[in-house]
Order: C-alpha cells, then structure tokens, then sequence
C-alpha cells in the first residue's frame, strides 16, 4: 500500500509549506509518520510505501492552525482550525492520495489518484 497527501492553502493560492502531519494507524493507535510538508506542500516520503502494510482504518492530522500563524495570518484565539483530524479507511492494498485543501474557516479533501 502507498499513502500521499499534499496541502493546499486556498486563501493564499498556493501550495503550504510547513504543515506538520502525523499519520495513525486506529486499530492500536501506533504513530506511522511524523513529517513536515516542502514548498510544494508534499511530503518529502509517502506516509506509508510497503507492500506489506495492512489497509484499515487511519487518521491524518493536519496542523493547520500552527501554520497559517507562521504564514502571519491573523487568527482568532483559539483559531476556528487548529488540528484537522482526518479518519478514513484503505480497504485494499492500493495507492492512496488524501490531498488537503485549507484556509483559515475552511477545507476539503477527497480521495486524488
């Protein structure tokens, strides 16, 4: 199995450096990955890219609130988005891309290819 995210700051047009993300698997809470996203706001590794790794349930978190406070957006306190948690489910051994479209009151994702 093969997972890839990106994220997207739609307020901003353009891709977010600097998201940190955090991969867990749900069955045993296991952290998976712990990594920051580059200037085209992909990470520099899949998630996950093993064969062997078994599809189930998942969450990405997305620390959006952190970044757009680096960016010099101004934020409420606390931000209305601060940790996006994200659950879904891999059901075969497939590549999975779960892009992250953000801004500061908003975002979206969806199953990419």
């Amino acid at each position: 199995m093969k997972l890839t995210t990106h994220v997207l700051d739609t307020a901003a047009g353009r891709p977010a450096a600097g998201v940190r993300v955090i991969l867990k698997r749900l069955s045993d809470g296991a952290v998976l990955a712990d990594a920051f996203t580059n200037q085209d706001g992909r990470l520099d590794q899949p998630l996950i890219a093993s064969e062997s790794a078994e599809p189930g349930p998942f969450e990405l978190s997305f620390h959006v609130g952190d970044y757009f406070r680096a960016a010099g957006v101004r934020l409420p306190e606390p931000a209305f988005l601060d940790v996006i948690p994200l659950r879904f489910a891999a059901a075969e051994n497939a590549h999975y891309h779960v892009p992250l479209l953000v801004s500061p009151f908003s975002f979206s994702t969806y199953r990419g290819s």
